[in-house]
């Protein structure tokens, strides 16, 4: 089993929101053969605590117009980490540091990376 087209369409959405609010370098990993609480974990970075929060609104928003209702919410008031749960994508937004730190993407660098088929200036942050 794999990551269902559903996850990768709401994968899709969040960063496309998440882009035009100033994320930084999207990476979408399938973790549906090792979690069994979702299927991608949705990695991405903001440059201030201000630009995170930006970024985690933006996503909410463009979330619930498609109606997709966000289960729970951590680490808004401090804007360093907030991770959004939207049952089969959770998502990490990281201001650039922490994201560095705590390196997300080598932890899980056994879940193949999901292609999100985003315009080319999209993946260029």
């Amino acid at each position: 089993m794999t990551a269902s087209e559903i996850s990768i369409e709401l994968a899709r959405l969040a960063t496309e929101a998440a882009l035009e609010r100033g994320a930084i370098d999207p990476v979408a990993i399938d973790v549906s053969e090792r979690v069994f609480l979702t299927d991608i974990f949705l990695v991405l970075s903001a440059d201030s605590d201000r630009g995170v929060r930006a970024v985690a609104d933006a996503v909410d928003e463009a979330m619930l117009k498609a109606g997709h209702k966000r289960l729970r919410r951590e680490g808004h008031d401090q804007a360093r980490w907030i991770l959004q749960d939207y049952d089969h994508l959770v998502i990490h937004v990281f201001l650039q540091e922490d994201r560095e730190f705590y390196d997300l993407e080598r932890l899980w660098a056994d879940g193949p990376r999901v292609d999100l088929q985003l315009p080319e200036a999209a993946n260029q942050d």
